[in-house]
């Protein structure tokens, strides 16, 4: 664990609008997703609150707002901080996140975007979707309890959905005597803890919320610690986009066309960069052509990069369609038949292998042939253990066949791609968010009671209407998902073989 030591700060920092200092935000990474959880009443809500009032530019009719409640911090004379971040009605009753909140709030060097997760364990899954966006975390801990059972969690999910910088906020510090000895107990056990994990910073602060000691001021309780305070930790730390792997990908969402000559390959750049001039392919068909024009919605660009919605036009017309991953030809993503994943399941309804599941990746939708539960992640001691199911809020360690090949990455070379959703067949719902650990081109052989929805019995039957067109060969395709999608509803395993190539690599339909 890297433990930073800054200069102590000697005030609160100075709030800019964003506008007036752009090229700064830039060269820091521009905007900042930041997650906060930890287990209930443990102050997220309150800590949130109290950056909005001390670090950003609260429009003076929201301080009034709180003022005005009489609501009042446990113990204090000071407003309830919380008031600005608890926005269902059944929160306030119940006095708990339950829903994630978003909030923005900008100082002199960063634009933050706050997403504030439920710390019951009840609402694990509203965590796991929040932490999903997050680039850095903080973790909260009760100084009077330190680390729990479901600070372990969350710090598992955190792994889980790539997280890479995580801040554990030893919060209530007031509530222990300002205790140098108490945090240095709990930053202990969270190094211990992060050594299980692939985290590349994790700085432990000791806080309070509701006196905003270390939260944008550094504590004048606390003159053993030396060193940033939240705010100035949190302004050093890069953005995802600004660490962006190198790898070219786009995942294809849609394909345009201007009824002339233009046929644009339209998706969001989730890693790497491409310009005009490079070559790209189709990760599963390894078709391909030179790029000749990035077109956006505010005009041709030379080049694009992650977190930029384009549109790619090539020299020659390739068969792809929504579901394809475009890359360079030399570092394709693997046509992947079987995955090892671990995932969190999200489902009130325990994992079921009669039950069907499509598996879901940036813009394809998959049918499974099959979930082998290996193993499940204790909380207690970290280890592995062997299990054959899982169950609400378990994170597990499985191999999942396909009923055919999707572009998949290893997460940890190529997140954006490497991210995994398990969806309910019937319902759509999903029920698991994980990241692939291995991926495989070699199918498995289908295991007895298996059943393989081959081409001819699909292009002689409810296909037989269908060209070998590009947008004939994206409905082939539909129409196979949802015959996969009723036998697995039925408990029938299911496989599809996928529809012939074109001849030529041409799109016959334009």
């Amino acid at each position: 664990m890297t433990v930073h030591t800054l200069p102590k700060a000697k005030s609160a920092p100075r709030v800019t609008p964003l506008e007036v200092v752009p090229n700064l935000v830039r060269e820091l990474g521009g905007i900042v997703h930041l997650l906060t959880c930890g287990s209930v009443d443990d102050g997220k809500s309150t800590l949130i609150g109290r950056m909005l009032w001390d670090a950003s530019d609260l429009y003076e009719d929201q301080r009034e707002s709180v003022r005005r409640s009489g609501r009042k911090a446990a113990g204090t004379d000071l407003p309830d901080f919380s008031m600005l971040l608890d926005g269902l009605v059944a929160e306030r009753e119940q006095g708990i996140t339950i829903d994630i909140a978003w909030k923005y709030f900008d100082t002199d060097t960063r634009r933050f975007v706050i997403i504030d997760s439920p710390g019951h364990e009840q609402y694990t899954r509203n965590m796991a979707s929040g932490a999903s966006h997050a680039d850095v975390a903080i973790v909260l801990v009760d100084a009077r309890s330190g680390v729990k059972k479901q600070t372990k969690r969350h710090a598992a999910i955190l792994d889980l959905v790539g997280v890479k910088h995580v801040v554990l906020a030893v919060n209530k510090m007031d509530l222990v005597g300002w205790s140098q000895d108490v945090f240095r107990k709990i930053e202990a056990d969270f190094r211990t803890l992060c050594w299980k994990f692939n985290f590349w910073d994790a700085t432990a602060i000791p806080l309070s919320a509701v006196f905003g000691d270390n939260v944008s001021t550094a504590s004048k309780n606390m003159n053993w610690y030396t060193g940033s305070t939240l705010i100035q930790h949190l302004e050093k730390v890069p953005s995802r986009t600004s660490e962006a792997g190198s790898v070219f990908r786009l995942p294809v969402q849609t394909v345009l066309r201007d009824g002339q000559d233009f046929r644009g390959l339209a998706g969001t750049v989730t890693s790497g960069s491409v310009k005009i001039g490079d070559l790209v392919a189709d990760a599963l068909s390894g078709a391909g052509g030179k790029v000749v024009r990035i077109a956006t919605m505010s005009g041709d660009l030379e080049s694009a990069s992650a977190g930029q919605a384009i549109a790619l036009q090539l020299d020659v017309d390739i068969d792809v369609s929504r579901g394809a991953v475009l890359s360079s030809p030399e570092m394709r993503p693997v046509a992947a038949q079987t995955i090892e994943a671990r995932f969190v399941w999200l489902s009130e309804d325990a994992f079921s292998p009669a039950a069907g599941y499509l598996l879901r990746t940036s813009t394809d939708l998959i049918p499974v042939s099959n979930i082998e539960i290996k193993a499940l992640l204790d909380l207690e001691t970290m280890a592995s253990n062997p299990a054959r199911g899982c169950a609400a809020n378990d994170i597990a360690i499985a191999k999942i066949s396909l009923g055919r090949a999707a572009a998949i990455d290893v997460f940890s070379e190529t997140p954006e791609t490497g991210t995994l959703l398990l969806v309910d067949s019937v319902s759509g719902a999903t029920v698991a968010g994980g990241i692939a650990t291995a991926v495989n081109a070699k199918a498995e052989a289908p295991l007895e009671g298996h059943f393989v929805l081959k081409r001819d019995m699909l292009a002689n039957g409810i296909n037989r209407d269908l060209s070998m067109s590009s947008r004939d060969r994206e409905e082939f395709m539909r129409r196979a998902n949802e015959v996969a999608i009723i036998l697995r509803s039925a408990g029938v395993p299911v496989a599809i073989e996928p529809p012939p190539p074109i001849d030529d690599g041409m799109d016959p339909g334009l």
